[in-house]
């Protein structure tokens, strides 16, 4: 037992590890903040301070590096616009023209998908084999530009 009170500091580094390697296999960045909490309380150990001091600095490290820190880093991590998903993913894809699209009907094949077809611009019409660019997905119908050369 007087190892346990002579070497409180090896007790919290050794927490700190072990929570450190729990947080490289969560990848939450919750872990990481009780593993810093740890060593926190390791140096105030190790500089003599009373159990009742480390635990208390344990604690309030941990709440201000989850409540203050963790919420930064997570938005930093995850900043940037999404991917497009689904079929909103095939803006800007090639469409060939299959049936004649006008304002009132129309289809495409963009990729080796068939799909309903409109022109962005409502006086355009559009021919069979012309290529066009998917401008925009409204619902389950393309919308659809002349495509630049």
């Amino acid at each position: 037992m007087d190892w346990f009170g002579d070497d409180i500091w090896l007790t919290w580094a050794a927490l700190g590890v072990v929570v450190g390697l729990i947080e490289l296999a969560s990848g939450e960045l919750v872990f990481l903040m009780f593993a810093i909490a740890a060593f926190g309380a390791a140096a105030a150990a190790g500089l003599g301070a009373p159990i009742s001091l480390q635990m208390a600095l344990f604690g309030v490290v941990s709440v201000a590096l989850l409540a203050l820190v963790r919420p930064r880093i997570v938005s930093r991590l995850y900043d940037g616009p999404p991917l497009p998903s689904g079929q909103h993913g095939l803006v800007g894809h090639l469409a060939i023209v299959e049936e004649q699209v006008t304002r009132h009907a129309g289809r495409v094949l963009i990729g080796d998908v068939f799909w309903t077809a409109r022109p962005v611009d409502p006086d355009a019409i559009y021919e069979p084999g012309d290529e066009l660019l998917v401008a925009a997905i409204d619902g389950a119908t393309a919308r659809v530009v002349r495509k630049e050369s």
